[in-house]
């Protein structure tokens, strides 16, 4: 089983940027965490971090080899209607993840342009957002593979 996680737009700064908000562990960190994980769960990860909306699409429409998708959309979640529609098209159980708690933060965050076309979504964990997200997406394609099978 292969998962396909994607970092958006400015998640390559995690750890310098604001940590009250985002908490200090760096991309690479949570990288090494989701790895090990994926070991314990005897699943492959790919991972991928994008700040351009296109190269996001892209990856999602080129997803097809991947039983799940686990998406941190950051500042997309509210803005991209490219994002939410690629989802939609390749049809991959997809889990979208926050580092914080979306809506307990400024008004134009509480909408998500991702939610209705995901899996579901798991925000307000720090770190363990995506550790939770991987979980999920496991699962779901496990369920998906047995239903299919």
């Amino acid at each position: 089983m292969k998962i396909l996680i994607i970092h958006g737009p400015n998640l390559n700064l995690l750890g310098r940027r604001e940590a009250d908000v985002y908490g200090t562990k760096t991309l690479d960190e949570i990288n090494r965490l989701l790895k090990q994980l994926s070991k314990e769960l005897k699943v492959e990860l790919d991972i991928k971090q994008s700040n351009h909306e296109g190269e996001i699409v892209d990856l999602i429409q080129n997803s097809q080899q991947y039983s799940s998708l686990v998406i941190n959309p950051a500042a997309y979640t509210h803005t991209s209607i490219a994002i939410r529609d690629a989802i939609a098209a390749v049809e991959i159980p997809t889990v979208e993840i926050h580092l914080s708690n979306i809506y307990k933060r400024e008004e134009f965050r509480h909408t998500s342009l991702i939610t209705p076309v995901a899996y579901g979504q798991i925000s307000g964990f720090g770190p363990e957002s995506y550790l939770l997200g991987l979980r999920a997406a496991v699962s779901i394609a496990t369920h998906a593979k047995k239903s299919t099978s």
